[in-house]
Parts: structure tokens; C-alpha cells; sequence
């Protein structure tokens, strides 16, 4: 039996409000048989690169085919285009802002289409509010087989962010940062386990020092190694390195309101 189509939603619309449930009700309305599901609606407002980071964590755990909607838009109402996107396994649906500019990067086969087919958009539109009139409809009528070329032109303009890259001043250290804090207080930078084994093949406590500034944050296996209160570092579950503190670190992340925590030194110890 064939499964019904899937669509996730990712915003920073919050649960407070009634967004997020008026945008379901709008792809319910046009595709009953749809299925959604809520990545998160809490990406911190209007901050694009975040919902970036997110879908690119996210988005390999769902189905082939699934529909991504992402609708953090500090631009909604302007000139900016809206997209729907076909990778080598999925489809996104969203502002041309730079939000997906990580999924660009990770596809092979990318097709891009500017949303020109207004007759795909709600009949009303507010200059407020385009996840209920303009992204959600578009996702639930791709749900229903309707080809990405019947929405628009092909491009090959569409906005891409400079997303933080992990920098290599010597054949020693690798340099990198903090792109991602959970609501644990964890920091995901952006160096990946592969990065760490060039540099140190085994990835073991031995073999790398982790520094924060002019903190050393020592690696561990698992939460549970870490000392209590003592910044430590591991590879999370999407292959990052990590950092973290055992009872605390939220608190810390929350008042002082860093977002962006420069990861450097991360070395072989000198012998």
C-alpha cells in the first residue's frame, strides 16, 4: 500500500500562536491525505542561518520524496521569491533568502523554480503572513503530483548565505565555531568527525586538544564522562563536534547570550 505523501514544517512562528496549525489546516484543506510533521517551530525569530543549520540536520531522516516547507522570512511582503526546490531525494518549499542555501550545496541534482503560478496561492493574500497563503498551498498542491515546472521558471540566481566553513592555518590545528545551541545549552560547531580524523586519525582523547579560546574543553565518548560544570566536547549525533557542560552550560548560553562561540586551536598536543 502506498504510503501518503509527507510534509515537514520548520519556522519561528512558536507554539503560542495559531501559525503553525492555520498553515496545516491550509495543506489539509487542499490535500487531505497528506501527512505532516513538525520539525520545530521554535528556530529563534527571523534568524535565517539557524533554520539553515536545521533543515540540513534534519532533513536526511525523512522519506524519499518528502515535502520540507521552511518559513523563516524577515522579508515576507518584499520582492523576494518564493521557491520550490527538487534535490536527489527531496522537495523544499520556501523564501528565496539563503535558507536553504545548505541543501544547494549538498545536492547533485538541484532544480530551483521561481513561483510565478499565483493561481497555486491562496485567493487572498496578506503581505504578513505567505506560510499560510503562499508556502502552504504550494507544498500541499506538490503533494498531489503536480510537476515543479508547472509552478514557475527554472533559476539559477537564487540566494545562497555564507555559511561558516571550518578554517586550516596549519597542518595541526583546525579552526572552526559554533553554528547551533539546543535547548540543552549544547553547542554544535561546525567540524564534522571526518575533519577531526584528518587531522587526527582515531579521533581520540590522546590525539586532539579541543580549545575554546583559552579554555581546553576535553573530549569524551558520551554526556555522562563529563565532569560536572567543566566544558567538555564529543561528536553529537549528526557527526559534530560538540560542546558541553554538565549542569549549567544552558544557563551560562541563555544569560550572557552568546550565539556565536569561536571553536579554535583544535590541535595535536605539541610532544
Amino acid at each position: 500500500m502506498e504510503a501518503p505523501p509527507l510534509i515537514t514544517l520548520t519556522t519561528d512562528f512558536g507554539y503560542k500562536d495559531p501559525f503553525a496549525g492555520i498553515m496545516k489546516g491550509v495543506i489539509f484543506s487542499i490535500n487531505p491525505a497528506v501527512q505532516i510533521v513538525d520539525i520545530t517551530h521554535d528556530i529563534r525569530p527571523q534568524n535565517v542561518l539557524e533554520a539553515a543549520f536545521v533543515i540540513e540536520m534534519s532533513h536526511r531522516s525523512f522519506p524519499r520524496n518528502t515535502i520540507h516547507v521552511v518559513v523563516v522570512d524577515p522579508g515576507v511582503g518584499s520582492v523576494r521569491r518564493a521557491l520550490v526546490i527538487a534535490t536527489d531525494n527531496h522537495y523544499f518549499v520556501g523564501p528565496d533568502n539563503g535558507v536553504f542555501s545548505s541543501i544547494y550545496k549538498l545536492s547533485e541534482s538541484l532544480q530551483v523554480v521561481n513561483v510565478t503560478a499565483e493561481h497555486y496561492f491562496l485567493p487572498r493574500r496578506s503581505s504578513t503572513f505567505h506560510g499560510r497563503d503562499v508556502f502552504a498551498p504550494l507544498a500541499a498542491w506538490l503533494s498531489r503530483d503536480i510537476n515543479i515546472s508547472k509552478f514557475g521558471d527554472f533559476i539559477s540566481d537564487y540566494v545562497t548565505l555564507p555559511m561558516p566553513v571550518p578554517m586550516r592555518p596549519t597542518a595541526s590545528i583546525l579552526e572552526g565555531e559554533v553554528v547551533y545551541i539546543d535547548r540543552f545549552g549544547n553547542s554544535m560547531t561546525n567540524i564534522d568527525a571526518q575533519k577531526m580524523d584528518d587531522l587526527a586519525p582515531g579521533i581520540t582523547a590522546g590525539k586532539i586538544k579541543i580549545m575554546v579560546k583559552s579554555m581546553e574543553a576535553p573530549f569524551k565518548r558520551y554526556y555522562s564522562e563529563g565532569e560536572d560544570k567543566k566544558l567538555c566536547s564529543l561528536i553529537n549525533s549528526f557527526g559534530y563536534i560538540e560542546l558541553f557542560v554538565i549542569s549549567g552550560f544552558r544557563y551560562q548560553c541563555r544569560r550572557k547570550n552568546r550565539r556565536r562561540v569561536v571553536l579554535s586551536h583544535c590541535r595535536l598536543p605539541q610532544i
